[in-house]
């Protein structure tokens, strides 16, 4: 699709923002130079420098969210802005803007509602083999529970429908905001696409937010989390299956011996062997339950993002 069908849509960068005075002035400025009729959205996430001041002398459109968390302020992006295309990038200056053009192409040419852009880097000091490492392995829980892999969950450079952005929660405060997006796309059967984009170091005086263990570890949680709420009839047999054989293992000899001598000897065992099987009964019956609870709400949610008109359609919608 070429530049004017681009620049005949609404086009809002978001950039959300903590103590990135050292970047986000060639942040803005770059993204303006490649995408000329976007508005650019910096969002303060109560930063201690001068981010503010430096973004909006470089023609940012700047707010402010006091609540701390990157999760927090992707929420009020979301909730404030109108636009038909957003495209989401931290404002680090690691990801290159001249991708951003082509992931808008992507989007609009394929009717897609996300395309990610998928970090790639010769250098260890820009993506270290730690956060490579915990990136593989956490795409490949989502793809073991969600049914379809994604080369790079944790990327925070991705463009978006605003049917995809008004249909979404954002109930994340944190890192774990780019794990939810992936899984709201992939829960509600949305067209998704991906785009390499080079991945760079931080400039000078900068210093990355991300935590390995602490932010992995409530990434983790977030994505078992999801697990529990979006697929609750596997979640809950899982467990269902694992107090089956545990109480079968505990209570196969307990019924041996009876049947054998007339008496139960062990009274504990067969006490413990009982509760495990009630237990794995309840979490039967309650993923039984969940699912089609869950099930509901997600054919809601479905029918709330069919209501919304993919960019394309909205804008001869508006000619019209």
């Amino acid at each position: 699709m070429d530049g004017e069908a681009i620049r005949k849509l609404s086009v809002a960068v978001l950039v959300p923002c903590l103590d990135e005075e050292a970047a986000i002035a060639a942040v803005v400025g770059s993204f303006r130079a490649v995408l000329p009729e976007a508005t650019i959205h910096v969002y303060d996430n109560a930063s201690t420098d001068r981010t503010s001041e430096v973004a909006r002398a470089a023609g940012a459109v700047v707010r402010s969210e006091t609540r701390r968390g990157k999760g927090n302020v992707v929420s009020r992006m979301f909730a404030d802005v109108d636009a038909d295309v957003y495209v989401l990038v931290d404002g680090d200056g690691t990801y290159e803007a001249a991708s951003a053009p082509a992931m808008v192409n992507l989007l609009l040419e394929q009717g897609l509602d996300l395309v990610t852009g998928t970090r790639h880097s010769s250098s260890e000091q820009a993506y270290r083999a730690g956060h490579r490492l915990g990136n593989r392995m956490l795409g490949g829980l989502v793809a073991l529970i969600f049914g379809r892999q994604c080369s790079d969950v944790l990327s925070g450079y991705r463009v978006m429908s605003r049917r995809f952005v008004k249909s979404f929660p954002a109930l994340s405060e944190g890192f774990e905001i780019e794990t939810e997006l992936t899984v709201h796309a992939l829960e509600l059967r949305m067209p998704m696409g991906e785009q390499p984009t080079p991945y760079g170091a931080r400039p000078s005086g900068g210093s990355s937010k991300l935590r390995t263990l602490t932010d992995g570890w409530r990434i983790l949680r977030t994505i078992i989390g999801l697990a529990r709420e979006e697929r609750p009839l596997e979640f809950f047999f899982f467990f269902a299956v694992l107090f089956l054989f545990l109480g079968l293992s505990a209570g196969v000899p307990v019924v041996l011996e009876f049947v054998s001598t007339g008496q139960v000897p062990r009274f504990p065992t067969a006490i413990l062997s009982s509760a495990l099987m009630i237990l794995a009964s309840l979490s039967g019956v309650c993923g039984l339950v969940l699912d089609t609870v869950t099930r509901g709400r997600r054919e809601l949610r479905r029918l709330h993002y069919l209501a919304i008109p993919a960019p394309l359609s909205r804008r001869r919608t508006q000619r019209q």
